[in-house]
């Protein structure tokens, strides 16, 4: 009886790759995001959990779920608030309770990587995240770096006066909505995961992301030019629930931060790689790339972005302006 026991026992003990005992998980943490299984934010997501595992000897299970399987984005977070789901991935959407947030994706204010990193380290970035876990109840615990956004459409747009009414999606940002309006579209706002088929059915005409997420909705089998705007380089939280990560052991919190930050490495690293990657797929899929007056662009947009921020924003849009 005791060999039988014991032998049962011994079934239950899991192991690390250390050859040390692991713990059954004794915490399981969902986490939902927009994009599918071929994105980085999933394969970052994956890590990340993979990350949190190692790091809790098996104690903490992330159970990721892409492609929007928990609810669309503003779904999710309203679900972490409530305790169903615990993290996702998400950015400038965060702006409905927490306005700082806004400036997270803003037409033509980041100029490139080195002044998106030197932003989001530093005391501005600092103090939107602040701002976010306050007003959303949301821990972002990692962020990472977003392609920049570009236009496509089934006829090339090298400047703004061929937008000539263009009805095209934009998520529910105000700030984008207003801008395209001055640029001289006709915006509508779309959950991410009705435009494909929104293109495909000619509801609307065009569209307007970064190329991973192009690619990854397979956009290029409804839309054939990329009009290459660069109007928005951003960044992205991930985020977990205060509530939920505030119950856990603080080695399990730690675990999570240092997780968290690994797994941002990562995403970045394949970020770097894949941007170039994308535009090779995207030519080899039939997309043909357009270069765009972006200047034209820009200034077509700076004036309808000054209305749109908000007073108390605008001190912090021109100190991140003036970031070397």
């Amino acid at each position: 009886m005791f060999k039988k026991a014991l032998a049962f026992t011994a079934g239950l003990v899991l192991c690390t790759s250390a050859g040390f005992p692991a713990l059954a998980a004794e915490v399981t943490l969902k986490l939902g995001h927009a994009g599918n299984e071929q994105h980085s934010w999933h394969k970052a997501a994956l890590r990340f959990g993979e990350l949190v595992a190692a790091k809790t000897n098996g104690a903490v299970e992330v159970k990721v779920f892409p492609s929007e399987q928990l609810g669309k984005e503003l779904d999710v977070i309203n679900a972490i608030q409530l305790g169903s789901v615990d993290l996702t991935v998400t950015g400038e959407s965060l702006q409905n309770w927490a306005p700082k947030a806004a400036l997270l994706a803003v037409p033509y204010m980041i100029r490139d990587e080195r002044h998106l990193t030197a932003v989001v380290n530093g005391p501005i970035g600092q103090e939107i995240a602040k701002e976010v876990e306050d007003k959303t109840q949301l821990k972002a615990i990692a962020w990472f770096a977003r392609g920049p956004r570009n236009l496509t459409a089934n006829r090339p747009i090298k400047s703004p006066a061929e937008l000539n009414g263009l009805v095209m999606r934009v998520p529910n940002v105000p700030l984008f909505l207003n801008v395209w309006k001055a640029l001289g579209a006709k915006p509508t706002p779309m959950a991410f995961s009705e435009v494909f088929t929104a293109l495909q059915q000619g509801v609307v005409e065009a569209q307007e992301n970064p190329l991973s997420l192009i690619k990854s909705a397979s956009f290029f089998e409804v839309q054939k030019y990329v009009n290459q705007t660069e109007h928005v380089r951003s960044w992205i939280y991930l985020v977990m629930g205060v509530k939920k990560f505030n119950k856990l052991k603080p080695e399990y919190q730690q675990a999570i931060l240092d997780a968290a930050k690994e797994a941002q490495a990562y995403e970045h690293e394949l970020f770097l790689k894949d941007e170039q990657q994308l535009i090779d797929d995207l030519k080899a899929k039939g997309m043909q790339f357009v270069e765009v007056d972006q200047q034209a662009f820009a200034e077509g947009a700076r004036k309808a972005v000054e209305e749109s921020l908000k007073p108390e924003l605008k001190p912090l849009y021109q100190q991140i302006l003036a970031i070397q």
